[in-house]
């Protein structure tokens, strides 16, 4: 029987819901949720997902600014301007767009962030609670993976919990997450030895590799849960192999994850889709956040 399919839609629709009742709780308080957000220079990229991100904030009953600095401002700037939001009691929340000038520090300025500020979770401080199971503010893509992965396996204990990618927006929070959590995780990586002894052996198999069909059919266990993270932009072709073009001629690309889809959902009991799986989840963590930064400290 083909796995059934994890909406992405469906789980953020019934966060947003519960974000909206707490903004509201809080406006009772007399408690605005104010994100604001800083972006170096122009980046096309960035503006499309910043309108995005404002939108939402709008639905949420969440107050969006932002703040669009020189691209020649300096690291030194940045962080001073930073710290100024830092003190800002009606800044509840910050959130750094990437990708910065080059000559940057991302890490240093990301950590300048005041931590009950840090909406991405990304503060060295906040990465340190994640060891001690303490953490109120986590990577966003880490935190929506547990989301997705809880909708479909309620209790978690015990099971055997593969993550391939060891980055620090999701490889790594998330194997902490998971220990929370009870389950057994293992960190997969591109020095791995016999990847497939390890994706065979997952209950939960989550890829965040950046690799387009890394995962093939055959690597991984019947019935396991899959949650592909990858996000990649791949040429599109027919079923003969022939380029799709567009009406320029163009060929047509598709969005994919880092799973052969078609193949995996034929083993797995649970996947998510690409688009339409983490990426839902990813966004409203991040209202979730500046929810939980306007908290205080």
């Amino acid at each position: 029987m083909p796995a059934q399919l994890i909406s992405g839609e469906v789980i953020a629709s019934r966060i947003k819901e519960e974000v909206k009742r707490e903004v509201e709780s809080l406006k009772q308080e007399g408690k605005e949720v104010h994100l604001v957000a800083i972006q170096v220079g122009e980046n096309p990229a960035s503006e499309v997902y910043l309108r995005s991100q404002s939108r939402l904030c709008e639905e949420a009953g969440i107050k969006h600014t932002l703040h669009t600095l020189p691209a020649d401002t300096s690291e030194e700037s940045l962080v001073a301007y930073i710290e100024g939001l830092n003190k800002d009691s009606k800044a509840t929340g910050i959130i750094l767009q990437m990708p910065l000038p080059k000559g940057i520090n991302a890490q240093k300025v990301q950590s300048s962030i005041a931590p009950h500020k840090d909406v991405e979770g990304m503060n060295l401080a906040n990465m340190g609670q994640l060891v001690y199971g303490k953490a109120r503010l986590a990577p966003c893509t880490a935190v929506a993976s547990v989301e997705l992965i809880k909708s479909t396996v309620p209790a978690v204990r015990g099971k055997e919990v593969v993550i391939l990618g060891r980055s620090a927006i999701v490889g790594k929070p998330l194997a902490l997450l998971m220990l929370d959590l009870d389950a057994t995780p293992t960190i997969c990586h591109t020095k791995t030895r016999d990847l497939t002894f390890h994706t065979r052996r997952a209950d939960i198999l989550v890829v965040a590799a950046g690799k387009p069909g890394l995962i093939k059919a055959d690597m991984i266990k019947p019935g396991a849960v899959v949650i592909d993270v990858g996000i990649n932009r791949v040429p599109e072709y027919d079923v003969q192999g022939n380029p799709v073009l567009d009406k320029k001629g163009k060929q047509k690309m598709k969005t994919v994850g880092d799973v052969d889809f078609e193949g995996a959902k034929e083993v797995a009991s649970f996947i998510t889709p690409v688009p339409g799986g983490v990426g839902p989840v990813t966004t409203v963590m991040l209202l979730r956040n500046a929810v939980e930064s306007a908290k205080g400290e």
